[in-house]
C-alpha cells in the first residue's frame, strides 16, 4: 500500500482512507471535537514522520489507531484533564427524522451513557470504545492496546459488566446509542 517512490500520493491515499475513522475515535476518546481536529493532526504528523519506519507486515489502520491512542493519553497527560470525556460531543448529534421530543431523549440517553463510559476505568474506556463505537476486532484492538487478544476480551466483557451495573440498560443498546 505504502509506495516510497510516490510518497507524497501515499500519504494522501492513507490521510483520505484513515482520517475520519481517527478523527470518530478521537472526539470519542476525548469527548471534545476542537482537541480531536488537533490531535488528529498530531497523528498524522506523526504517521508521516515515522512512515518510512513503518513495517508493511503490520495492519496500517491499527498502526495509525496506536499512534491515535498515544498522541490522545500524551495530550490529556500534558493538560492533567480529570475526565477525559465531556459533554460537546454527544450534544450535536442531531438526527433530521425525529421529533424534538426523541431527540430531547436521545441526548439525555447519550449524555447519560457518555457520563457512564467516562467513568469506566481508561483501560476499560479505551476498549469500549474501540471494540463497541468503532468496531475493531478483537486482534485489531490488542495491537491498538498493545496487549493480548484473551487481555482484550476479559477487559471487554468487565467493562460491559460495569456498564450494565451503572446503567441498569441492555448493553447492545448502549452501545449502539453511543456511536
Amino acid at each position: 500500500m505504502i509506495d516510497l517512490d510516490n510518497l507524497e500520493d501515499s500519504i494522501s491515499k492513507i490521510y483520505r482512507k484513515y482520517y475520519l475513522d481517527v478523527y470518530r475515535f478521537l472526539v470519542c476518546f476525548s469527548g471534545n471535537q476542537d482537541d480531536a481536529e488537533d490531535i488528529t493532526q498530531e497523528v498524522f504528523i506523526r504517521v508521516l514522520n515515522n512512515l518510512c519506519a513503518f513495517n508493511n507486515e503490520n495492519n496500517l489502520k491499527t498502526w495509525i489507531f496506536s499512534i491515535a491512542k498515544h498522541v490522545a493519553v500524551d495530550h490529556y497527560r500534558k493538560k492533567r484533564f480529570s475526565s477525559i470525556f465531556n459533554e460537546g460531543f454527544f450534544k450535536q448529534i442531531e438526527s433530521p427524522n425525529k421529533s424534538p421530543n426523541d431527540l430531547v431523549e436521545q441526548n439525555e440517553l447519550k449524555m447519560y451513557i457518555h457520563e457512564a463510559i467516562s467513568k469506566l476505568k481508561p483501560k476499560y474506556r479505551a476498549v469500549v470504545i474501540l471494540r463497541g463505537i468503532n468496531e475493531l476486532s478483537v486482534k485489531e484492538t490488542s495491537e491498538v492496546l498493545n496487549c493480548s487478544e484473551s487481555k482484550v476480551k476479559v477487559d471487554y466483557h468487565r467493562a460491559i459488566k460495569d456498564l450494565k451495573k451503572k446503567l441498569k440498560l441492555n448493553v447492545e443498546e448502549v452501545i449502539r446509542h453511543a456511536k
